[in-house]
């Protein structure tokens, strides 16, 4: 049966319907002998396939992203050609990874899809009503009989965004017929670029980097394209100093952490540096003055299904200072039951 709204009664009506015979506790100890330790059968690392359809006003596009059990992935994009709807373009990406991965001599897959229609129409929980959609889902069955295990989950969109993105990237992109995309190639960058481009030049020493440091001629900004390293003199207008010092070849490892530690004991980079005006929170007026001056009302209703006491509206009453709240339940909505809820909730 369908389960309902979880309420009180219905542990009221477990107990009546499996009743203990005596009153003798429930004894949850087991006796060692009786324990036989059972180890886990391991499961070993399969194939792995995520797909996905964008469909969009440039184009339609679908992506597959192939993951072998050692962690490599591969990536299958192809931009469609003709006419689609999102749920035609999901299959269209299912069928291609599909493809790929018999290509790849694999028995046992799992596949993961942010498509729910094409995922349970798989499964055969849901039923194929759209005629456009049953040759896709008979040419599928056909495909899963190439595998001696294969498995069809649901996963959210926010677990699919490697797919999502290969997608929209096809639909998006002009491809003429006959030309093939070369595959992507994807690093991870673990440290900034200067970080392993700086070399020393001139012979110059990397001491008088520090030099400029100690001497309070440097002011540490941030900024989205790289260090500002300003130079703050008093006889002279503000340069940047980040060209000089990069440019002679100059760096140490915690330069960003001795600048900002510069800067919050510097008098002058306190000075000079950029200050936050704007309040911490959106300002709103206020529309009273003070406490109890001004009311807003409203009726919410009817509600379905009625409370218990048959009452179908909900009368509330809000003053606008103290966001004090005032409400209760009518059964019909009468001038003598407003005019009595005011003088006995509000105003009493």
């Amino acid at each position: 049966m369908p389960r309902t709204s979880i309420k009180g009664q219905a542990i009221a009506d477990h107990l009546a319907e499996f009743p203990i015979d005596d009153d003798t506790s429930i004894n949850t100890d087991f006796p060692d002998e009786g324990i036989l330790q059972v180890d886990e059968e391991k499961e070993e690392p399969t194939w792995k396939m995520y797909f996905d359809g964008a469909v969009n006003s440039v184009g339609s596009g679908v992506g597959a992203v192939l993951i072998s059990p050692d962690g490599c992935h591969y990536l299958v994009a192809a931009k469609v050609d003709f006419s689609c709807t999102n749920n035609v373009a999901e299959y269209e990406a299912c069928i291609l990874g599909l493809q790929a991965v018999i290509d790849f001599k694999v028995k046992e897959l799992e596949v993961f899809g942010d498509s729910m229609l094409t995922i349970f129409q798989t499964l055969g929980q849901w039923k194929m009503k759209d005629a456009k959609l049953v040759p896709y889902h008979e040419y599928l069955e056909e495909l899963a009989k190439n595998f001696e295990k294969i498995s069809f989950t649901y996963t959210p969109r926010a677990k699919n965004q490697f797919a999502d993105a290969l997608a929209t990237l096809a639909s998006m992109a002009s491809i003429s017929e006959g030309n093939i995309v070369e595959p992507l190639e994807i690093e991870v960058a673990k440290g900034p670029a200067h970080c392993s481009a700086i070399e020393a030049s001139e012979a110059k020493p990397w001491r008088l980097a520090m030099h400029y440091f100690l001497s309070g001629e440097i002011l540490y900004r941030r900024s989205f394209d790289s260090m500002l390293l300003w130079c703050i003199d008093e006889h002279k207008s503000r340069r940047p100093m980040e060209e000089k010092i990069m440019r002679l070849g100059y760096y140490w490892s915690t330069m960003e952490t001795n600048c900002v530690k510069h800067v919050r004991h510097c008098h002058r980079c306190q000075v000079y540096a950029d200050q936050i005006k704007a309040p911490p929170n959106e300002l709103r007026p206020m529309t009273a003055p003070w406490p109890f001056s001004m009311w807003g009302m409203d009726m919410i209703g009817p509600t379905n299904p009625k409370s218990s006491n048959r009452h179908m509206f909900i009368l509330v009453a809000i003053d606008y200072f103290t966001k004090w709240i005032e409400a209760i339940t009518l059964a019909s909505v009468t001038a003598k039951a407003i005019a009595r809820f005011l003088i006995r909730d509000v105003i009493a």
